[in-house]
């Protein structure tokens, strides 16, 4: 018996020596913080175990399997899916709610296998073109002759191609237009109306050829100041040369008027140029070819989803996505379907979403990402999102903008939009469905960053900030625009924009040491820094800015605004303006040097504005003309304002060429103009990435081409 009792002890300590010696507390601690990691690969399939010699096939495939570990296992260490390189077409949008986030210390991380980039694509690609007599490709679409499929973004070759449209080049332009009003409304504009817009014999040309057939499919796309409308008809009348249209009634502040601008498009006759398409309503879609192409090696992909991600947290019960990443990644193809009603105007392009929504979220980031060949914008952080980043992402060939931030409707507690950092990111080529797109949208959201990113080649704003008309309270406070690079803005196709565009009470805002330059406009309009109706409490201090149309700087109205410390260069029409009387101070214009070779100093009404204006520097390097809103330099002194201020040559080493270095800082030291460091604004990284972000050649020469032909210079 004694013997067995002691066997039995032994037994037990070697259970318990096993169990609990120190090595085996290790072993048990790393099982409890094990990493998971999923493989998913092109040649995967979701019914396989995640390894990396069993492959998913799917970003849903490995959420799926997320789900059902934790819920098998009870896992909460860090989760990695490991994407292998190659295409991958999506058949759904990948969804995230709560249950699929992670941690701070056990994140959920969808990432590219090293060196290797993995492309999701929202798209279907089409083959089976035929040649007909013309040189024209055809394709029988079943899924659009059976099921009514229509797409409005078709992508050849891995470029967009065009809408069939009518003029290739320019516009028509509108001989009259009338409103029928149908429903009043409560509103400033009518909430349904009939419109009816004439032509003359010349612009109607163009329609002549529209098949009734056809009429259910065409579309007018109107531009009109800071806005677009698009519609479909109700008739086309060929013998008054009119058009009817119905919709929201034009808004009287910015309505469409004689002599509009205006194409057609989505119409058989308008296909008559290389690179256009159009898919009739029998369901054949037609491609006119760029010179080159043939059908049978062509990848023509027609975008499917209308969305590629989903993020979906309810902030304001607790119940938010938290701490998931993507890196390296690229998400194309993602399709915008134009509603029944087209698009009313909409400043910004705020009505319409994005290719990845995201609520309800909190450190959600995307880490040298892509988005590309979106019919809308690309990423939007809606209510509820904080403390997420976007870094070193390229963003570029977009329908709308770039990444918009909080919603157009004021949120408070947890579902208002705060602290989201976009970082070392290029936001390049947008607006090319919906042009008043911007390239960072800021709406009732405050305590962001926007730093260090390359903006350019947008046809309204680079970086938009603030949502309330006036002095209405606004929570788009706090906000940092800090060493962008926004470039080559505005084109010449609407009015009323900037590269830095401000509403409402902004308090503590700081927009500064950004590089602005190539800002042009329509008409009226074309700022590098604009302070809107009711802009407020924001800070515009070493910043440079040149090269734009009507100003490196415009106050419409605000309050207590500091401008100082900027350089202000070669504006083509004014160098700085400002336009609304008010009882209070509207800011405070200081230590900020101007320097140009056309057009005036000053225009508005400098008079009599409350401002302080001192020590500031003017230097005109085409001649010795100085206007000052109709004054000169001693005249416009009288008022009190700039008895500090020179005229005086700073001292640039080639401003000419817009190098803004100083040769010498002797004259500006005279202003207390304090240098600032040109070389920290814009991308940074190794040579590729700020290479990528140099717009190509032909763009830069095509938007300086507009701009001579806008200023009547050819």
């Amino acid at each position: 018996m004694n013997h067995i009792k002691i066997s039995s002890a032994i037994g037990l300590l070697l259970v318990f020596l096993m169990h609990f010696t120190p090595m085996a507390f290790a072993s048990a601690n790393q099982v409890n913080k094990n990493e998971l990691t999923i493989y998913v690969a092109p040649n995967g399939d979701d019914k396989n175990e995640g390894k990396i010699d069993q492959p998913l096939a799917s970003l849903i495939g490995a959420r799926d399997m997320i789900r059902k570990h934790k819920k098998n296992t009870g896992h909460s260490g860090p989760i990695t899916v490991l994407i292998r390189g190659g295409a991958y077409q999506m058949l759904a949008p990948l969804e995230l709610n709560p249950e699929d986030g992670g941690s701070q210390e056990a994140p959920v991380v969808y990432k590219a296998y090293q060196d290797e980039k993995p492309v999701f694509s929202g798209g279907k690609k089409l083959s089976g073109f035929k040649v007909n007599e013309l040189g024209i490709w055809e394709l029988e679409l079943h899924e659009s002759q059976y099921y009514k499929w229509r797409f409005d973004q078709l992508y050849v070759n891995g470029k967009r191609a065009t809408l069939a449209r009518t003029p290739n080049e320019g516009f028509m332009h509108i001989a009259a237009v009338k409103q029928n009003d149908w429903i009043k409304g409560t509103g400033r504009a009518v909430e349904k109306a009939q419109h009816v817009f004439s032509f003359d014999e010349e612009n109607f040309s163009h329609l002549k050829g529209v098949a009734d057939e056809d009429l259910d499919n065409i579309r007018l796309r109107a531009y009109h100041k800071w806005n677009f409308t698009m519609r479909y008809l109700d008739k086309l009348d060929k013998d008054s040369a009119q058009v009817y249209t119905s919709g929201g009634g034009m808004p009287p502040w910015n309505p469409i008027k004689e002599g509009g601008r205006i194409v057609f498009e989505n119409f058989a006759a308008a296909l008559d140029e290389a690179g256009e398409w159009y898919l009739n309503s029998k369901g054949t879609l037609y491609y006119i070819p760029l010179p080159g192409e043939q059908p049978e090696d062509a990848e023509v992909i027609a975008p499917v989803l209308d969305n590629l991600v989903l993020v979906k947290g309810d902030a304001a019960n607790g119940e938010s996505v938290e701490h998931v990443r993507f890196e390296g990644l690229s998400f194309m193809h993602c399709h915008y379907a134009v509603p029944p009603s087209g698009s009313e105007p909409s400043q910004a392009a705020a009505m319409i979403n994005a290719a990845v929504m995201i609520e309800g979220a909190n450190h959600v980031d995307f880490v040298n990402c892509e988005i590309s060949k979106t019919g809308q914008h690309a990423l939007w952080y809606g209510k509820g999102c904080h403390y997420s980043t976007v870094e070193r992402s390229y963003l570029h060939d977009l329908g709308g903008g770039g990444i918009y931030l909080g919603e157009t409707k004021a949120h408070e507690g947890a579902n208002h939009t705060s602290h989201i950092k976009l970082h070392n990111n290029i936001i390049q080529t947008g607006g090319l469905e919906y042009p008043t797109a911007v390239g960072v949208w800021v709406g009732h959201s405050s305590d962001n960053e926007i730093s260090n990113n390359d903006i350019g080649n947008f046809y309204y704003t680079g970086i938009s900030v603030g949502w309330v008309w006036g002095y209405a309270e606004s929570n788009a406070k706090r906000n940092k625009i800090v060493n962008n690079h926004i470039h080559h803005i505005g084109w010449t196709l609407l009015s009323d924009m900037a590269a830095v565009y401000t509403l409402g009470k902004s308090e503590g805002t700081v927009i500064s040491n950004n590089i602005v330059h190539h800002v042009h406009a329509y008409s009226y309009g074309g700022w590098g820094l604009y302070t809107d109706e009711g802009s407020t409490g924001i800070v515009m201090e070493n910043n440079l800015v040149y090269s734009t149309k009507t100003g490196g700087f415009h106050q419409h109205y605000g309050a207590n605004n500091t401008i100082r410390n900027n350089i202000f260069a070669y504006a083509k029409m004014y160098q700085a303006q400002c336009t609304r009387v008010e009882e209070h101070r509207s800011f405070d214009f200081m230590n900020n040097i101007i320097v140009f070779d056309e057009g005036a100093v000053l225009q508005g009404a400098w008079e009599k504005i409350d401002i302080a204006m001192d020590n500031n520097m003017y230097w005109n390097t085409g001649g010795e003309e100085y206007d000052f809103n109709g004054k000169s330099f001693s005249e416009w002194q009288k008022f009190g304002q700039d008895q500090h201020s020179r005229i005086m040559n700073p001292r640039f080493k080639d401003p000419e060429n817009f190098n803004f270095e100083f040769s010498s800082k002797k004259a500006i030291r005279r202003i207390g103009f304090e240098p600032f460091d040109l070389d920290a604004s814009g991308v940074y990284g190794n040579e590729t990435w700020i290479e990528k972000a140099k717009l190509p050649s032909r763009i830069l020469a095509a938007f300086d081409e507009q701009v001579k032909l806008n200023m009547g210079k050819e």
